[in-house]
């Protein structure tokens, strides 16, 4: 029994997720004549309340629209300075927009209204970049998976209509976020211009993220992700997983922060670890004591078939998903336990 912690990317579609995905209705979802893409794409506009969606092959390449679709080369955007798409986009900012980044040292990846203000370079002052555009993570994944209370977000909304600047948020696990929350998705589309989602990390999703905006917003968008190479033909059966996510494995993310929260409490107790930060969703970020090698810990869990991850600077991260069953959640606890170094 292998037990991969190393992401919630890893899961596979389950029998029930494959069925659905055969039985699917499909076209050349290039000329928009793919029924069942259409039907997710209209599916997750109306659970924001937004005019529109468009499906995309990764959350990196939806974010990537966004930041092209609302800045212009030698623009500047402000986001955390542990956020997704400065860290883990491959410098697509740079290279796909030519835009800067303003980074802000916020908390867990989270960043404030004021921090905002302060970064916001002055609109007439020509020798700095034009700020264009503020993106937001949530939940984070540096972060451990923090979520953003409804309240900041709102804030910050406040200072993006004032200075006249988009607001994008990268929602890839929103999902967790709306949960955790006790959030309706509604509440986020009143706020942001453009929001991403993804359905391949806790939906279990094989592939998959939309763009969800105003139509405007979506039809620039469509010719951007033409240029990024995402056109996608018959992915109606891509999709259809999609759908099948959202009816069915949404509401059983909670099971993931259960298990998430049971294993931060169990390492506390346990003599090697240094700290472990706080846990809301299902990410769990700890460091074990200088004395102790992480790459060694890594290596034991390896022997016993447990895979988990490294943040680099002595931190470690385990995420919990759809996959990672009770037995297997016990078989961990149980290792730890036993674990000597």
């Amino acid at each position: 029994m292998e037990i991969n912690l190393v992401s919630d990317t890893v899961t596979r579609p389950g029998h029930e997720m494959l069925q659905q995905m055969f039985r699917a209705k499909v076209g050349d979802d290039v000329y928009k004549q793919d029924p069942t893409v259409v039907q997710l794409e209209e599916t997750v506009a109306d659970l924001f309340g937004m005019e529109a969606a468009l499906f995309f092959p990764s959350g990196t390449m939806a974010n990537q629209t966004a930041i092209k679709l609302h800045t212009n080369p030698g623009d500047e955007l402000i986001c955390d300075k542990w956020s997704h798409v400065f860290n883990y986009e491959g410098g697509g900012i740079a290279f796909n927009s030519g835009v800067s980044s303003r980074l802000i040292d916020g908390n867990r990846g989270m960043i404030t209204a004021n921090q905002v203000v302060e970064a916001i370079n002055p609109p007439d002052f020509y020798h700095s970049p034009l700020t264009s555009l503020v993106t937001i993570e949530n939940t984070t994944n540096k972060g451990g998976g923090a979520c953003y209370d409804l309240q900041t977000l709102m804030e910050i909304s406040d200072v993006c209509k004032t200075n006249k600047l988009a607001y994008h948020l990268d929602g890839a696990r929103l999902w967790n976020a709306l949960v955790a929350k006790r959030q309706h998705p509604k509440q986020f589309g009143g706020l942001f211009d453009t929001i991403s989602v993804c359905l391949s990390k806790g939906l279990g999703a094989p592939v998959g993220s939309l763009l969800v905006g105003r139509q405007e917003h979506i039809n620039k968008a469509i010719r951007i992700r033409k240029v990024f190479g995402g056109g996608m033909r018959q992915a109606g059966y891509l999709a259809a997983a999609g759908l099948y996510a959202l009816q069915n494995n949404v509401g059983r993310l909670e099971e993931d922060h259960r298990r998430a929260k049971q294993l931060a409490n169990f390492l506390q107790q346990l003599p090697w670890v240094e700290k472990v930060e706080p846990v809301e969703t299902n990410i769990l970020i700890f460091s074990v004591k200088p004395q102790y090698s992480e790459a060694a810990l890594m290596e034991k869990l390896k022997q016993k078939s447990i895979f988990i991850s490294s943040l680099g600077k002595g931190k470690l991260r385990i995420v919990t998903h759809l996959d990672y069953k009770e037995v297997m959640h016990n078989y961990v606890i149980e290792t730890l336990q036993k674990l000597s170094f």
